[in-house]
């Protein structure tokens, strides 16, 4: 008996979070990502076949914004969401405007790299993102470079400027690593708070089917 994989989900939830999946494409690719073994969360497929539009966002948010009192829309799936900048702007807008929720962006800190000549910590708070939390996952660039395999040379420097770029702004900052083997947590988490960021580690699942 065969089973059918469900459509990709752009928004999914757990518990009282709405997770917005806009795209699958990444700057970084690290080792431990949860994309490169399974094809989403629980019983949503996070593979997009294609990128939505900010409109089709907009349209699947609206669909579910009220069944439940959801605690804040998250940017977060299967990708960099500031791949999409202008997309995450336009969707937080609609978030803060007509839905009045909490928008966090869960990023891997290259925003800067990825959007040359861009204001990106200005134009997500003017947007109205209140939280945003950076996937810092070393405590220096070589470690960095090793489990992260970033797309760009000085990509560890970026993700520990963003931080403090989006401390200094106002926001609510919060730096995160998983606990991989290749990491001293405590030097990760001193680095975070050095920044001015609040930190939180993430626990390592290893797939070894």
């Amino acid at each position: 008996m065969s089973t059918k994989k469900p459509k990709p989900s752009i928004v999914y939830w757990m518990n009282d979070v709405l997770y917005l999946n806009i795209t699958n494409k990444c700057s970084s690719s690290c080792y431990f990502c949860f994309k490169k073994f399974k094809s989403g969360i629980r019983d949503f497929n996070l593979k997009l076949e294609t990128e939505p539009t900010a409109d089709e966002v907009i349209r699947e948010l609206k669909s579910m914004i009220h069944r439940k009192n959801w605690k804040e829309v998250a940017f977060c799936g299967f990708g960099e969401p500031l791949t999409r900048l202008d997309t995450v702007l336009e969707v937080t807008r609609w978030v803060k405007n007509s839905a009045w929720k909490k928008a966090r962006v869960d990023t891997n800190g290259h925003g800067y790299l990825l959007n040359k000549g861009r204001n990106v910590i200005q134009e997500l708070k003017e947007a109205g993102v209140e939280k945003v939390s950076v996937s810092l996952n070393a405590h220096n660039k070589a470690t960095y470079n090793e489990v992260c395999k970033p797309a760009f040379e000085d990509a560890f420097e970026n993700v520990v400027e963003f931080i403090k770029k989006a401390k200094e702004a106002g926001l609510e900052t919060e730096a995160t690593a998983v606990t991989i083997p290749e990491i001293e947590i405590t030097k990760v988490k001193e680095l975070a708070e050095r920044s001015g960021a609040k930190f939180a580690a993430r626990q390592y699942i290893p797939f070894f089917w």
